[in-house]
Parts: structure tokens; sequence; C-alpha cells
């Protein structure tokens, strides 16, 4: 029996493609919202089962980890976020870099050997890993037209991952998988597929009503926004955060969205001129975490903002 444990972002559902597409094996597949990261401790592997877990943070899901390990599960682990100390353990394998240039698909990628690199480049795109995907794809000698339709499918894949409750999204991370899975080539995707046609309609909708925004927060060096209570803000957040970031390349930012349970939820870009420390600046509080050019807190308490709010421009001031 297998499992594939992976992001509902881009980059772990091209992670989980890509490898998929390469050994067409039988699995259970199991991944969420991308605020979903404690994902391993849904698996009931048994001994001698094969795990695959792809773009959730170990450090997050250690305990899940150790108890599968200690089951006589195999584990093979591609991730790019802050891992703590890695296990040592016969069953398990990992792949794991925090570098900043580097997401999951472009560790599939590096272990495939280049045998589905276009879809990594899409992920690239839509992780806001743009030097590296630009970079990848002019290396394999794609023109401006064709790197930019990744660009965009990224972006899109991205942004269907985002949303305080599967109603939120688009599609359920698993379908949009599924409507992904017959195609090879992400060009034939782009161009057949209806899913992600409706995909694209949802994220020029929803990144327009971003225009009428405002900061909460503006320094030269950093900018905070609060969201509005709406689906469409719930679902755009972390692409409007990736846009301030490539608009705004020596500037940090925090863009803020209300949780209907109460609190907030942040999403955090360091500067793409020095991709360093919003990993370190959300796992100053209690559900934060992530890596370091993009990290975010899954539940802040709203009596803990203006500390976010003074704690961010401290670190990016």
């Amino acid at each position: 029996m297998n499992h594939h444990v992976f992001n509902g972002d881009a980059d772990g559902l091209c992670a989980v493609h890509q490898l998929l597409l390469n050994n067409p094996v039988r699995t259970e597949l199991v991944t969420g919202l991308k605020r979903d990261i404690h994902l391993l401790e849904r698996v009931k592997a048994q001994a001698d089962e094969r795990v695959t877990v792809l773009d959730i943070s170990l450090n997050s899901n250690r305990a899940a980890l150790v108890q599968l390990l200690e089951a006589g599960v195999a584990i093979e682990y591609f991730d790019h976020h802050y891992a703590g100390e890695i296990p040592v353990h016969p069953n398990l394998t990992t792949h794991i870099d925090t570098s900043a240039g580097v997401c999951t698909s472009l560790l599939v990628d590096r272990h495939l050997e280049g045998k589905y690199r276009f879809w990594a480049i899409a992920a690239a795109f839509g992780d806001n890993i743009s030097e590296s995907a630009s970079r990848l794809a002019l290396q394999n000698g794609l023109v401006q037209p064709q790197i930019e339709k990744l660009a965009h499918l990224g972006e899109c894949l991205n942004y269907n991952s985002y949303g305080e409750t599967l109603e939120d999204l688009h599609f359920h991370p698993l379908t949009l998988y599924e409507a992904m899975a017959p195609y090879p080539d992400p060009f034939d995707f782009i161009a057949e597929s209806a899913a992600f046609k409706e995909l694209a309609a949802g994220f020029l909708e929803d990144t327009r009503m971003t225009a009428s925004l405002r900061p909460l927060l503006r320094h030269a060096h950093h900018a905070a926004y609060l969201l509005p209570d709406a689906a469409w803000a719930r679902r755009v957040s972390g692409v409007f955060a990736n846009k301030l970031a490539n608009d705004n390349p020596a500037c940090a930012h925090a863009v803020i969205t209300i949780d209907r349970a109460g609190g907030y939820k942040i999403s955090v870009r360091a500067p793409l001129a020095n991709p360093q420390g919003a990993d370190m600046l959300c796992m100053k509080f209690e559900t934060g975490g992530g890596r370091k050019a993009a990290a975010g807190i899954n539940n802040l308490p709203e009596s803990a903002l203006d500390t976010f709010l003074a704690r961010f421009a401290e670190q990016f001031g």
C-alpha cells in the first residue's frame, strides 16, 4: 500500500504529479488547504507500507513521522520548509533543502533528473521563486510566451489552495490533481482543461478586487495589509502577498486575513532582494512556520496583532 501526502498548493500538486507520472502506483492521496500542514497525522499506514511526503514541514509533523517510522513504515520526505533536527532512521529517506531559491517540486525534479521539468517550473513560479523558475525555463529552451503560460499556471494552482474552509476554494485540491493527472505536459493542460479555464477566470476576478486595498501599516522597508472578511479575500491572500513582494522587491510584506473562528491568519513575504527571516518571525508565534522567504501564522489571537506588527517591523525595519 502506498500513501502520498502533499500540500494542496502549486508546489505540492506539481510535486506529487511528477512522481506519479514517473511511477503511477495505486496510492491513497492525502492533501488539503494551504494551511493544512499537519497532514501526516491523517495517514493510517502499517508496517511494510510506503508513505511519500511532499511540501509539508517535517518539524510540524515530527510526532506523526516518528510514530509511523517506529511502526515499520517506509517514508520518503521531500520538502523545503524548516525541518529542525531530522531523525536518523533506516526507514526514512529525506530530500530536504531549505535554500531560498528551492521549492519541493524542484527537489522532485532533481530526483527525477528533469523528466517532467515543465511542471516543476510552473510550481516554482507558483511558489514565487520566479528567478529560479525563469532561469530553469530559459536553460530548457522555453521562449517568453511559454514562460508566461507556466507562470500563470503556477499562480492559478497556488491561488486555489488559499481559504479558511474547502468551500472557499474553486476546487478541492484532490479534484484539481485529478484534473492534472492525465497531462504529462502542462501546456496541454493549459490548452485543454476545463478546470484550468474555470480556475483562471476566478483568479482574474479575485485579483481585480485587490486594486482598492490600502495598507494598515506602511514603512520604507515593510508594509502590512488587512483584508476584508470575504471569500474572495481569503482566496487571493497568497497571490496578493506575492504580487506585493514582486512589485516592491526591497520591502517585506504581511497580508492579514480575518479568521472567522477568531483572530487572524497571516502570510509574510521577506524582501525578494534579501529573502530571509520570514520563517524566524512567524515561528515566534504558536501556530507559525514556513520558509525563509515566505511563511505564515495559522491563527494569531486578536489580542496579539499589535505584538505581531511590532515584531514584523523589528524583523524588517
